[in-house]
């Protein structure tokens, strides 16, 4: 890979804008394609949680949830607007295990370098309870691009189904 990137100075850099422009959101459809997998109350992790908006969604709607993010500026931001303790961590940090009913990574792990992908998933997975699931979202194509600084991972549908098959023999 030439091109130069800095994903995490990116958002560290531009926090409050993001969030700003984020922030305000309706993913009402995705919440309740999610949700309804989920029994009330459940433990949720917001993997790569940004400015916060899906954690308060979540947390007003009386789920506990823990929110995580590799940014130190949007940890700062999150954590003030859920009025909670956000975690500033990489994914390749998670180590937690049968921890997890849900794991929300909404345009979080679209940054993961395709190469890093499979060990992130295998984390995430590792940190669901039995029958947990995991909402994730990515920019659809191949390949990769490098926008305003960050990386992003383009998948197929057919890519990503292989990569949690694949994933599903060994874990």
């Amino acid at each position: 890979m030439s091109e130069k990137y800095n994903t995490l100075g990116y958002y560290n850099e531009n926090a409050k804008k993001y969030c700003e422009q984020t922030i305000v959101g309706n993913l009402q459809e995705n919440y309740d394609k999610f949700l309804k997998h989920l029994p009330k109350g459940a433990n949720i992790l917001d993997f790569g949680c940004g400015s916060g908006r899906d954690s308060k969604y979540f947390i007003n709607n009386g789920y506990k949830v823990k929110a995580i993010d590799g940014s130190a500026e949007m940890c700062k931001f999150a954590s003030k607007y859920i009025n909670q303790v956000v975690d500033c961590m990489k994914f390749d940090e998670l180590d937690d295990i049968n921890t997890y009913d849900g794991i929300w990574a909404c345009s979080s792990i679209l940054h993961v370098e395709k190469e890093n992908l499979p060990n992130v998933l295998i984390k995430m997975i590792n940190a669901l309870k039995v029958n947990g699931i995991i909402y994730t979202s990515f920019k659809i194509g191949t390949g990769y691009e490098i926008k305003e600084g960050k990386y992003y991972n383009y998948l197929t549908e057919e890519e990503m189904l292989q990569t949690f098959n694949e994933l599903s023999k060994n874990v």
